[in-house]
């Protein structure tokens, strides 16, 4: 009788955990992220240590479950070896001061992605400067060859996380049978998978999804059509794509959702903001508690050199998005609003 009432308890526990998970969940993605650099010199850094490059924002990145983004460069204090480049016409190394990692925590992020081209600018030292700092500031992050996915728990949901990048020290990109096995992992421990990539050639003329390899400056910057399908395939939920340092278009695949690419989020110096290079989205997709899409909701951002993040009341980037989903992906059955609302086609 008394192994009887034990498991009777644990049943009935195990039960109402299920009914406290919530049936919506809210998850926000954004591009890329460099909140200023002290290197060569401190004169790329904002003032006020950046705190006031996110305020506008931050309520909207506040109003999700999970927020993540994609911190570009390192965060390191000093120190550390700058690397260099084939070509020094378009080598670029950012180094924001650790402390910085606290902006990240006020505006509201769970997840960090380092998975992307910067994340080993200072080496060894500024790869573990980086992890530190966000591990000791309570954000998650993924997408190193040493951290390739996190798993972590929030309001009874557990999320599984992995980021990808064509980059040295950073779980590949075109390696689709080791994505597949990680996102596999994945699936079969948490309720919702998200994951990050930094994949695309670079720049304006890059907008569009051309479902095939991107190569740019000799590098295989890889297939993300193929990518984000297979991971689809494999168990992923949500998908946050960056890289090229323009917004790409958003797509629905066998009711999960895909965002191409997110751009340049929150970059104060060093990184080019003119024009399309400047607008940038704030993605917020609605799944249920197994991560199948409900709806989608895109603020729409603007930036320009050396100041904060400011919500665009022209909704250009919104435009942008309807613009190229429309033209890459006519085939995915979603409507996008004037009102940033993106839903599932009825037709």
């Amino acid at each position: 009788m008394r192994a009887f009432f034990i498991a009777l308890v644990a049943t009935v526990g195990f039960t109402q955990l299920q009914a406290q998970k919530k049936d919506t969940i809210s998850v926000i993605g954004v591009g890329d992220i460099m909140m200023g650099s002290n290197y060569p010199n401190t004169s790329g850094l904002p003032p006020q240590d950046g705190k006031e490059l996110l305020k506008e924002v931050t309520p909207v990145l506040q109003s999700a479950d999970i927020t993540m983004g994609n911190l570009e460069g390192v965060l390191l204090d000093e120190g550390g070896t700058a690397k260099t480049c084939r070509d020094p016409k378009v080598c670029y190394v950012f180094r924001s001061p650790v402390r910085y990692v606290q902006n990240l925590v006020d505006a509201g992020f769970d997840l960090m992605s380092l998975a992307n081209n910067h994340a080993g600018d200072f080496g060894e030292a500024g790869r573990k400067s980086s992890i530190k700092a966000l591990e000791q500031a309570g954000l998650h992050h993924a997408g190193q060859i040493t951290h390739p996915y996190t798993i972590f728990e929030k309001d009874s949901i557990r999320y599984g996380f992995a980021a990808f990048a064509p980059n040295s020290n950073c779980v590949p990109l075109n390696d689709l049978a080791g994505a597949r096995k990680i996102v596999t992992l994945l699936d079969s421990l948490a309720d919702i998978v998200i994951i990050s990539f930094h994949g695309g050639a670079e720049g304006p003329q890059h907008q569009h999804v051309p479902r095939k390899d991107e190569l740019f400056h000799g590098e295989n910057r890889g297939d993300v059509y193929k990518f984000a399908h297979t991971l689809i395939d494999a168990g992923a939920d949500i998908i946050f794509g960056h890289g090229p340092h323009v917004t790409r278009a958003v797509e629905v695949y066998k009711n999960r959702f895909i965002a191409y690419s997110l751009g340049n989020f929150c970059t104060y110096s060093g990184i080019n903001v003119s024009g399309v290079n400047g607008l940038a989205p704030i993605i917020k997709v609605y799944t249920n508690n197994n991560g199948e899409f409900f709806k989608a909701h895109i603020t729409s951002t603007i930036q320009t050199p050396r100041s904060p993040v400011k919500i665009d009341s022209k909704k250009q980037v919104l435009q942008r998005i309807k613009e190229l989903t429309s033209q890459d992906f006519p085939e995915s059955k979603i409507v996008i609003d004037e009102n940033g609302w993106v839903t599932k086609s009825t037709d």
